[in-house]
């Protein structure tokens, strides 16, 4: 049984931290522990708020400062007692769904062919036959336009340029593709392969970049990264392929940083580039992926 000083004690701490922290009374009424339960775990539940304060302002998990990274050490009621777990926080659930996404969408352009492709969708009969041209006629030695092919989401945009990428692999031909808004995060998490990284994609034979548009814009993102590996493609006379949700119009506006003339030059640069390096063309069709 509790002595009596130990629990003067321990009332009198979880008193003052129901005093002088807000978030501490937050959290007690969030989970709606009783004071005669709560008090016996004051220390661990100011561990708690520490956390949650450490979480407010966090701008991605390479910042996190909580004892297990991505996760909140927080507090549940049970009975008579408050147990405690490590819970995924914003961020940590954000990176196992691009995970996951990733799986699917790993597996789908590993598996992606042309004998599998639905030609039943007169939507998209243009687009295969495109394709199907283009695929009879590549050869690296002449210079070959790409496909700038944009649409709505989930109507197998990827999975029809894949088919072709996986078809020409079979002669040799290098191919790559790259989910445009991780190429950026994982550039910036190992920057020693940067200049390696780089020098991949200006040189392989034919690059898609996969969902332009869905990145954040930055500077450095728009004009060292994007800007200098198209500006090296068109050099080399190398093919390249975009996926888009949005049309060549709503991806200038998105790579315009802000209104200054000088930042719409660089984003309409950028566009300029695209256009010397690709075909125009726009699919709308069934969202695959429900």
């Amino acid at each position: 049984m509790m002595n009596r000083v130990n629990e003067e004690s321990l009332i009198n701490n979880y008193n003052e931290a129901l005093k002088n922290n807000t978030s501490f009374r937050r959290l007690i009424k969030t989970i709606d522990a009783k004071p005669e339960i709560a008090m016996k775990y004051t220390s661990s539940l100011e561990d708690t708020v520490k956390e949650l304060d450490n979480c407010k302002n966090c701008p991605g998990l390479i910042y996190c400062q909580n004892r297990l990274e991505g996760h909140v050490y927080y507090p549940a009621v049970n009975k008579e007692q408050i147990v405690f777990s490590y819970i995924p926080c914003t961020y940590t659930k954000e990176q196992k769904k691009m995970e996951e996404e990733k799986t699917t969408r790993d597996k789908d352009i590993f598996n992606a062919n042309f004998k599998e492709i639905d030609i039943t969708d007169k939507k998209r009969v243009k687009v295969i036959k495109w394709l199907k041209s283009f695929c009879d006629k590549y050869n690296k030695s002449g210079s070959f336009k790409g496909l700038y092919l944009h649409g709505n989401f989930g109507c197998g945009k990827t999975y029809l340029i894949s088919a072709l990428f996986n078809e020409l692999s079979k002669k040799r031909i290098s191919t790559e593709i790259v989910y445009y808004p991780e190429l950026l995060r994982d550039i910036k998490s190992d920057f020693d392969t940067y200049g390696d990284r780089i020098e991949y994609l200006e040189n392989v034979d034919l690059l898609l970049i996969d969902d332009i548009g869905a990145e954040k814009v930055t500077e450095w993102s728009r004009d060292e990264i994007l800007g200098t590996i198209l500006q090296k493609r068109m050099n080399n006379y190398k093919t390249t392929f975009f996926t888009s949700n949005l049309n060549m119009e709503e991806l200038e506006r998105h790579l315009r940083i802000n209104n200054y003339s000088d930042d719409e030059i660089k984003a309409r640069r950028i566009i300029e580039r695209i256009k010397q390096l690709t075909e125009d063309m726009e699919l709308i069709s069934e969202n695959r992926r429900k």
